[in-house]
């Protein structure tokens, strides 16, 4: 697939790290290095503006490293990025760590996933079918 996108930065575009990455790495672009604190969060800009087709959208998920290492997320996980949207890609970052963490220019921050989509057309009735789990919900399951 073939995606449109225009790059203000200075680093390389959004790319798969190996044949089977699912997602792309996206790269933090700033002037200078953002100090983001214990529970801070903050939009980081990547320089990226992409122009999505009818049907698909862009996610943005936290790199597992940054996640398990250094207690970083991307709040709003996953972020959608809409198809009719043409402002530049920004990640919502958050610090879950009780230490600082320094945020570089054209470090890797999150990883974008293009998905396809459905869009929903609601029949509203009365009740639904019933199934064996029923209206059981958060942890009826179990654990084990």
């Amino acid at each position: 697939m073939k995606i449109k996108i225009v790059n203000t930065s200075s680093h390389q575009l959004p790319n798969y790290e190996t044949s089977a990455s699912a997602g792309m790495d996206l790269r933090a672009n700033i002037d200078e290095p953002v100090i983001l604190k214990p529970l801070e969060r903050r939009i980081v800009p990547t320089g990226i503006f992409i122009e999505l087709p009818m049907g698909f959208e862009a996610q943005v998920r936290p790199r597992s490293g940054l996640a398990a290492k250094k207690g970083i997320s991307v709040l709003n996980a996953p972020g959608t990025i809409d198809a009719d949207y043409r402002g530049e890609v920004g990640v919502i970052l958050v610090n879950l760590s009780n230490q600082d963490f320094v945020i570089e220019n054209g470090e890797r921050i999150a990883q974008m996933i293009i998905a396809k989509h459905e869009r929903a057309e609601w029949t509203e009735v009365d009740s639904l079918s019933d199934t064996e789990r029923g209206s059981g919900g958060f942890g009826s399951t179990g654990v084990k």
